[in-house]
């Protein structure tokens, strides 16, 4: 048995927590060089949104009507 065979019969043995996590390290360990840039250009988009919320210039949908459009599309791509 290769060793990657061997590890991952191991992992598939794990509680489904601790498989969880073993998982999320392994994609994590995939990721590139973390780019310190990306969450000051996100915070910096949500407070931009919020400003345009409390302006009134923002444009909003009910939940509802995001979700069900959200579920068609999905349908449909599941065809």
């Amino acid at each position: 048995m290769s060793s990657r065979n061997a590890v991952l019969a191991k992992a598939l043995r794990l509680p489904p927590e601790e498989r969880a996590d073993v998982a999320k390290r392994l994609i994590a360990s995939l990721d590139g060089p973390e780019d310190e840039d990306v969450e000051a250009a996100w915070l910096a988009e949500v407070e931009r949104r919020l400003q345009d919320v409390d302006r009134g210039t923002a444009s909003a949908e009910p939940w509802d009507v995001v979700r069900e459009r959200l579920a068609a599309r999905l349908r449909t791509n599941r065809k």
